[in-house]
């Protein structure tokens, strides 16, 4: 996800206590977080596979999936969501237990209101903190989108969430026809500026909390479409492409390649290099074929020098 929220944070507490459950409720409510609640760990990750959560405080001792197995869950799969877990007093549980476990805090039943509020405090600081440091290191100097250093880190682990919760993943790969004449034409200053117009057009015509864009290197671009399918994914693309054309920059024009992930998470390595090198393809099948155009790997086995009727992909 690219586009970055801000406070309020959004909460997930998780518990079988129906009145344990209410007061988490009441207290994430009256610091001002969107809260939302789970009677168990199972409950819990349907729905951190379907929304964004910040912070999840969860019970241990939990039927059909306990605290420690969901803490385990959103280390692996959702590594940037802060844990707090809780339990009684005469649980077998200690603070370190959960601490190696990757939990981001610990808190004894029963605990009082003004502890949970320092514990979600302190943990809001270091995440704002740490949101810093990687906005600065994973963010290209230019256009503010993310870099090719972050598209290989996030694009790994797209693949790995797709891959093992079996929803559609599609890449996008995206070059600027004719850019090399429009900084000929209008000099390189103006080219950054074409560049930073695509960014802001990514960031716009994109999916808002669900794709990731980034400058992928020079006046090559890509968007990283979870959660879709084939006609979603051209969605996307034909989007950018017609806001781009009406913004009638010079001479220039987007080529673009669509690709999906294919194949499990056991030969993940070897299906993402297949994912970006089909992606590449179809995008050097788009240029040559005269760019200004969307080419997708499900749409022809036409070899690249054979003439396509371009309408078809507009």
């Amino acid at each position: 996800m690219d586009k970055e929220t801000e406070s309020p944070h959004s909460v997930l507490s998780v518990d079988d206590d129906a009145e344990m459950l209410v007061l988490l409720h009441q207290v994430v409510s009256r610091l001002g977080h969107s809260s939302v609640t789970a009677v168990d760990g199972v409950d819990a990750l349907d729905k951190i596979s379907t929304r964004r959560f910040d912070i999840v405080i969860t019970d241990i001792n939990m039927p059909r999936m306990d605290g420690l197995e969901l803490l385990k869950r959103i280390k692996d799969d959702f590594e940037d969501i802060d844990v707090v877990a809780v339990t009684g007093y005469h649980a077998e549980y200690k603070y370190t237990d959960v601490i190696d476990l990757g939990a981001s805090d610990f808190i004894s039943k029963p605990f009082h209101f003004n502890e949970l509020e320092a514990k979600i405090n302190r943990i809001i600081r270091e995440r704002e903190l740490r949101a810093e440091l990687k906005r600065l290191s994973v963010r290209d100097g230019l256009t503010g989108l993310y870099n090719r250093r972050y598209f290989d880190e996030n694009l790994k682990r797209e693949a790995i969430r797709a891959s093992r919760q079996h929803y559609g993943l599609f890449l996008l790969l995206i070059d600027i026809d004719n850019f090399k004449e429009y900084n000929d034409r209008f000099g390189h200053q103006q080219g950054d500026e074409l560049l930073k117009e695509l960014a802001r057009i990514m960031l716009l015509f994109s999916r808002e909390n669900v794709d990731s864009v980034y400058r992928y290197g020079g006046d090559e671009f890509a968007v990283i479409i979870p959660h879709a399918d084939k006609e979603q994914a051209r969605m996307v693309a034909r989007r950018l492409r017609r806001r781009f054309n009406e913004a009638k920059l010079g001479p220039t024009s987007l080529s673009m390649g669509i690709a999906k992930l294919e194949g499990g998470v056991e030969s993940l390595e070897q299906n993402i290099e297949n994912l970006l090198r089909t992606a590449d393809q179809y995008l050097y099948l788009a240029k040559h074929n005269g760019g200004n155009q969307v080419r997708a790997a499900s749409e022809s086995s036409r070899p690249e020098n054979s003439p396509v009727d371009k309408s078809t992909y507009q």
